[in-house]
């Protein structure tokens, strides 16, 4: 590969790589490619259309040709290869330690901008640190904290925190335990797919996202009911958001209104699937 790449133009490289991409079996061929090429360029991906003087030489070369073969033999995320991912207004840093931040979960982050000002606001289950960040890169009133009960996963999140520079509070819990009983508020984008879905899932979320992160029982929902069922015991907290599974809502409305919390919606995502499940203790 890196004897065709080298000295070539561009755009005779990005075909080649295309092509490869797309005989793997991935989705998006051509966006992958052109987001790797311009990476091992250093370029936009504007420019690989623009600028036909462009080739690939020199490090790129190699850089490239590494790229293509991740994607296309190991089938690994490309935001995992390229180390980054735009989720709202941050670029965070990610990896395999923590799961990859997705459109969806940015309604998490629409509905907690509602919260009081002021309010002390729990990310449970973090990850990367994505929608604790972005609430307080808009919400800088809020008082955020965020755990995960992986180590590896805080870890990122801290250095995502100190690269962007948003204050936030890194907890290291399983779920509540050891958690201070003073949030006003607790969101999160827990575990829910279903234990026998595995098959179902495409090769870049069961290779290389942590499994940990993702299933949660033979309904998907066991993580929630303990979340829920720990809910009930901090009178404290008035408001909770959950992202959950398709077809998921009408229980986990349910598990929220037996732990307390009189007033709970449905939030649908951009796809139309309720996406985010919101209770609260007072009716609104």
């Amino acid at each position: 590969m890196s004897a065709a790449f080298a000295g070539t133009p561009a755009k005779d490289a990005l075909d080649s790589a295309v092509i490869a991409i797309a005989a793997a079996g991935c989705e998006t061929p051509r966006l992958d490619a052109e987001l790797l090429l311009a990476n091992a360029l250093g370029v936009r991906r504007e420019q690989l259309i623009t600028d036909r003087e462009l080739t690939v030489q020199g490090p790129a070369v190699r850089a490239f040709q590494d790229a293509v073969r991740r994607r296309a033999v190991l089938r690994e995320p490309v935001a995992y290869i390229l180390g980054r991912r735009h989720f709202r207004r941050l670029e965070l840093a990610v990896d395999a330690r923590a799961l990859m931040p997705r459109p969806e979960t940015e309604l998490l982050v629409e509905v907690a901008l509602t919260l009081p000002q002021g309010a002390r606001v729990l990310d449970l289950g973090t990850g990367s640190g994505a929608v604790a960040l972005a609430l307080k890169d808009e919400r800088p009133d809020l008082c955020v904290s965020a755990s995960d009960i992986s180590a590896q996963a805080l870890e990122l999140a801290r250095v995502n925190g100190q690269t962007l520079g948003l204050e936030v509070d890194w907890l290291y819990a399983d779920l509540l335990a050891g958690i201070p009983d003073e949030f006003d508020a607790v969101l999160s984008n827990p575990p829910y797919v279903a234990d026998g879905e595995i098959r179902a899932l495409a090769p870049e979320i069961v290779r290389h996202e942590p499994h940990g992160a993702l299933f949660a029982g033979a309904d998907g929902l066991d993580v929630v009911r303990e979340l829920l069922a720990q809910l009930a015991q901090r009178k404290g907290v008035q408001w909770v958001a959950l992202e959950i599974g398709q077809g998921q809502a009408g229980e986990t409305i349910e598990l929220a209104r037996a732990a307390g919390f009189a007033s709970v919606r449905a939030e649908r995502d951009l796809a139309g699937i309720e996406r985010v499940v919101v209770g609260e203790r007072v009716p609104a």
